[in-house]
């Protein structure tokens, strides 16, 4: 029997890399996302299918599973991985900012989570969500960002705890800098405000990691894809950082390298 996976934000960025890995991995991946051009694409280059919509609403949430379902007939893999950003203090953010970010990152998440649940008891099935360094140690001017990244945190854990006796295991990512469009576009606002080229503003934001680097779409979809196989199967309710130790910094006594 197939395994069959359902990668949501599937279109661009770690979601399409995931899709593919999955797929080299045996799985039939349904990728979903609310544009339909980008899934198209993915779901053609790794004989899956698309499944547009916004996981945030809740019909839309149970269509989405149906069709991923009624594609393949079940469903042993969530990957909650569509996600947005609005950069702004808690003055700075509106409640339609506030209310956007949120629907992505967390209505999204438990809404989708919530109509695969089900079909992943049946199958003993995984759901491992892209949260972020954010959702762990808040950033500067993030607030609906960070605040949505720990929802996701403790969504997958309270999935762990609930579920985990049916078989079900939920962990998820949190990456640090990963080399994105959403990450290269903070990092031209970053540029813009202090002159430097793109490359010099990753060089900065990464001054206090300990590889210097951000990281690769490719090394956090391997981490996604690791916590979903069988490999991972005592691995149940963690948030694993992917940040190239930047979580393990006292910074407070690293400036002499910085």
């Amino acid at each position: 029997m197939d395994r069959v996976a359902l990668v949501t934000g599937g279109g661009t960025g770690i979601g399409a890399d995931v899709c593919r890995l999955l797929a080299a991995r045996g799985y039939r991946v349904a990728v979903n996302g609310r544009r339909p051009g980008p899934i198209t694409d993915v779901a053609a280059a790794v004989g899956g299918v698309a499944v547009a919509g916004d996981g945030g609403v809740p019909a839309e949430a149970e269509r989405i599973v149906a069709e991923t379902v009624a594609a393949f007939g079940g469903l042993d893999c969530l990957v909650l991985n569509a996600g947005i950003a609005r950069s702004g203090t808690i003055l700075e953010q509106t409640p339609e900012s506030w209310r956007q970010v949120m629907h992505a990152n967390v209505d999204a998440a438990f809404l989708t989570a919530r109509a695969a649940m089900p079909h992943l008891i049946e199958r003993r099935g995984t759901v491992v969500a892209v949260a972020s360094k954010a959702g762990i140690t808040a950033g500067s001017a993030s607030s609906a960002y960070c605040t949505s990244k720990a929802a996701m945190i403790m969504l997958v854990k309270s999935i762990a705890i609930d579920f985990g006796p049916m078989g079900v295991r939920a962990n998820a990512v949190c990456p640090a800098w990963i080399r994105t469009a959403m990450a290269d576009g903070s990092m031209d606002e970053l540029a813009r405000d202090h002159g430097w080229t793109r490359e010099e503003a990753y060089a900065y934001a990464n001054r206090l990691v300990p590889q210097r680097r951000a990281g690769s779409v490719a090394e956090a979809a391997a981490t996604v894809v690791w916590l979903a196989s069988d490999e991972a199967g005592y691995v149940n309710g963690v948030a694993l950082p992917v940040d190239g130790g930047a979580a393990v910094v006292d910074v407070g006594m690293a400036w002499e390298d910085a």
